[in-house]
């Protein structure tokens, strides 16, 4: 209810209206545009981005409910402007996943669970499975959501995760533990 009235009191010019309702979701905010970017200067900027963007077509937004979902789609394509820009978001092709597997072929992390650092597990990942994944169990995003955020049907999201997991196991030695 409070968020439908301050999306609209933001609908008709009301400067604080927006910004309490970023302030109440900054943390969100950031880790996401962090996820993306890499670095807090230029998750500040993607979120800045976000900001003018919202300001500029709040007006566009129909349903009041869903601002947090839709103002977070933005930031995740003001993110993945940035990256295209400068040349840092390219989705990896075939050839690449082949490099992937030979790097899970080779297993560096058979060692123990200490050893396994999350980042270098998720680098073995194109990166659109690794994007949906870091959404879905990072940032908690309903797969509706994720689909939204980055503009894939539904099937392919749930199939992007469910592939990235099958490759982790395959890197960690997953299957060791499915008797347990």
């Amino acid at each position: 209810m409070r968020v439908s009235r301050l999306v609209r009191q933001a609908q008709n010019g009301n400067k604080e209206a927006l910004l309490q309702l970023i302030m109440a979701d900054q943390d969100a905010y950031y880790r996401l545009a962090y996820t993306y970017m890499g670095n807090e200067h230029d998750a500040m900027d993607a979120m800045e981005d976000m900001i003018v963007t919202l300001y500029e077509k709040i007006d566009q937004l129909q349903k009041r409910e869903a601002f947090y979902s839709w103002s977070k789609t933005i930031l995740v394509n003001r993110c993945r402007a940035m990256l295209r820009k400068n040349g840092k978001f390219t989705p990896l092709e075939d050839e690449q996943d082949a490099v992937a597997y030979e790097l899970m072929a080779e297993n560096p992390y058979l060692g123990t669970e200490a050893e396994m650092d999350m980042k270098t597990l998720l680098s073995h990942l194109n990166a659109h499975q690794r994007e949906a994944i870091e959404l879905r169990y990072v940032h908690d995003f309903p797969y509706q959501t994720i689909a939204d955020m980055t503009g894939a049907p539904l099937g392919t999201i749930k199939s992007r995760i469910s592939q990235g997991i099958e490759k982790l196991k395959v890197i960690i030695g997953g299957d060791r533990y499915e008797s347990d």
